[in-house]
């Protein structure tokens, strides 16, 4: 087996962090210091360590929902003492980490793991699965504007894909769309919406693929069922 794959089965990080991990010398393999990308192990004779501490693949993977509150950084550590994702979940001794992100101002659905292989591939470009976010601007999008959005606009060096986007709802002078995308630039629905002059006042994701927030509410969390852990593993 691959080390860094190894390495995620055991919950340590993705693939791809798990790789930075090795490069930075951390990883001993049987007292040995490993550097070496793509490095094959036995992992039922080899002995694995990171900063001296054995590793051990886990079976016991943990999987949550986030519904995260505006003014949270989706991280595990922030070096200017905001709040972090992690500090919105119930303590654990499992060390987890954010799959993907959500930007500062952005709410709603967050899903949280220490399974590595499954968060790597969940976020990788290929895999193309659709997010629902609820947009809030002030005033009305024109027809044009809305074909615009569906055919895919220029959000700066990157044409986004088409966008299914419908009008949610409309009160106090503001309206909502519902906007479904299966890319993940930074910032992308803010970017799109000023692409064609809008201003996105209140972002909120509801659902990932099958994954729905349902009525969880603002800054609690959830394990996933079996039923969406099955749903999640078998993409």
């Amino acid at each position: 087996m691959r080390l860094n794959k190894f390495m995620a089965l055991a919950g340590v990080d993705s693939r791809r962090k798990c790789d930075d991990i090795i490069q930075s010398g951390r990883v001993r393999v049987n007292a040995r210091v490993v550097r070496k990308l793509g490095t094959v192990i036995d992992e039922n004779r080899d002995l694995v360590t990171l900063d001296n501490k054995p590793i051990r693949i886990r079976g016991n993977f943990v999987y949550y929902m986030l519904n995260k509150p505006v003014g949270v950084v989706t991280t595990v550590k922030d070096p200017y003492g905001r709040r972090t994702v992690i500090d919105c979940m119930p303590k654990m001794e499992k060390r987890i980490w954010p799959i993907g992100r959500l930007d500062y101002e952005t709410s709603g659905l967050l899903l949280l793991t220490n399974d590595g292989d499954t968060a790597q591939k969940l976020i990788h470009p290929s895999f193309e699965l659709d997010k629902v976010y609820l947009a809030t601007i002030n005033g009305q999008l024109s027809n044009e504007d809305l074909q615009k959005l569906r055919n895919g606009v220029d959000i700066g060096g990157f044409v986004t894909s088409p966008a299914q986007i419908d009008l949610e709802k409309q009160q106090l002078g503001q309206s909502t769309y519902r906007v479904v995308i299966h890319e993940g630039k930074n910032r992308q629905i803010r970017r799109m919406f000023e692409a064609v002059g809008s201003k996105v006042e209140t972002l909120r994701r509801i659902a990932i693929g099958k994954l729905n927030l349902g009525d969880l509410p603002i800054g609690h969390s959830r394990e996933l069922t079996q039923e969406e852990i099955n749903y999640i593993l078998s993409l």
